[in-house]
């Protein structure tokens, strides 16, 4: 995956054909047209090698993708990876064995994290094969890509060009 840095980056994660897995996609797309033209929107399946070189660059990064902590089918989480952990979490979506979490840990080791990086993850209910998001997943997905389009906008008045 060859990219282009932009200053601000949303980041889409999941699979598609597994259900829940695919709510961060779902949320990239919803928003990919309303966000400002500073703010690029990727899609990406969760490997760690791909997500170090997509946010490459970039000052302000937000993340989303399906977790599982436990919590009810829907629930959202939102870190900001710069100053905290998300070990707790699970994020289901990759098929590889370094994932979103390990990412995040191997960047904050090798010091190329973001500037900021906020992470929201939504929890999944069903991760088996299927198109479609659950009832819960899907509310909740419409109210981050709000609250993304929100933030991102804030970001590209202080993003320079």
């Amino acid at each position: 995956m060859t990219l282009t840095p932009s200053p601000a980056i949303v980041i889409g994660i999941g699979n598609t054909f597994r259900s829940d897995d695919g709510v961060g996609i779902w949320v990239a797309r919803r928003i990919r047209e309303q966000l400002p033209d500073t703010v690029s929107v990727v899609e990406a399946t969760g490997e760690a090698g791909a997500l170090l070189e997509a946010w490459q660059g970039a000052a302000f990064v937000i993340l989303i993708d399906a977790v599982r902590s436990g919590a009810a089918p829907g629930a959202i989480h939102r870190f900001d990876a710069p100053t905290e952990r998300v070990q707790s979490i699970s994020f289901p979506g990759s098929t590889h064995s370094l994932g979103v979490g390990e990412a995040i840990e191997l960047a904050r080791a090798l010091n190329r994290l973001p500037p900021r990086l906020i992470i929201y993850g939504i929890e999944g209910g069903h991760f088996g094969p299927g198109e479609e998001l659950s009832a819960a997943v899907a509310r909740s997905a419409a109210e981050v890509a709000e609250r993304i389009l929100s933030e991102a906008r804030s970001w590209a008045t202080k993003v320079p060009i």
